[in-house]
């Protein structure tokens, strides 16, 4: 197997005392009980430094399975290629992706989405707390609180997390757009989601295939071609 999940006490549920081996390549320690043991595990030296280890609602989730090139990889490529050029441009805050950790006590989440974006205006009010690093003030290693955007792309084993327990996480956590990405399939799926009165809202898709983002205030597409040796290639382009 390639992904595991153990349900902790907070879910009203016992949980032996002993460490939980998942593939003989990540080892859950005893005491794990709840978000604060959790988060405490990732700022130490023994946490893992490979795999996607997440804590969603008492769920500790963990998922060893190698990121897919042309499904995965080449998406998040063209999505930070385009933005990190604009935020770096105008200016606009910061992005992030992979090893970087949100936390959220609210959502009772900890998680490291595939890709992260602050603004400065977030990043300068009291929605998010950056945690430093041990014995450095200069460093950190997980942002608290509510960010501005989250992408998730989906891969074969987390389906049903990007789909259905990350978003209610995510907007439990006070985020603001959500981004879900699919590019399994036949038919490749980009669908930004803004917050609801309840949850999160898929926007509304133009005759021209672009999405609004109220983040970023552009409107967005997520091309897909072959490349010149049969691979999906990507771009993720906007009109303004």
């Amino acid at each position: 197997v390639s992904s595991f999940s153990v349900v902790s006490p907070c879910a009203k549920q016992v949980a032996p005392m002993v460490t939980v081996s998942v593939e003989e390549k990540v080892e859950i320690p005893p005491g794990i009980e709840n978000l604060e043991a959790f988060r405490a595990w990732t700022h130490s030296d023994a946490f893992p430094e490979r795999g996607r280890i997440d804590f969603i609602g008492g769920r500790i989730e963990v998922d060893m399975q190698a990121e897919a090139m042309y499904s995965h990889g080449g998406v998040k490529a063209a999505i930070l290629r385009l933005l990190l050029n604009l935020v770096w441009d105008e200016d606009l805050g910061e992005i992030y992706t992979d090893r970087m950790r949100i936390a959220s006590i609210p959502a009772d989440l900890s998680t490291e989405p595939d890709v992260v974006y602050l603004s400065h205006r977030t990043l300068e009010s009291d929605k998010v707390h950056l945690v430093p690093k041990a014995n450095r003030d200069d460093e950190f290693v997980e942002i608290q609180g509510a960010v501005d955007m989250v992408a998730e792309i989906v891969s074969d084993s987390s389906v049903v997390k990007d789909n259905r327990r990350l978003p209610v996480a995510y907007f439990d956590a006070g985020v603001l757009e959500y981004w879900l990405i699919d590019a399994r399939g036949d038919e490749l799926l980009f669908q930004i989601h803004t917050r609801g009165q309840d949850a999160f809202q898929a926007v509304h898709v133009d005759s021209d295939g672009f999405q609004p983002s109220a983040v970023f205030s552009r409107n967005f597409q997520l091309l897909r071609s072959r490349n010149r040796r049969g691979h999906w290639q990507y771009e993720l382009t906007t009109n303004a």
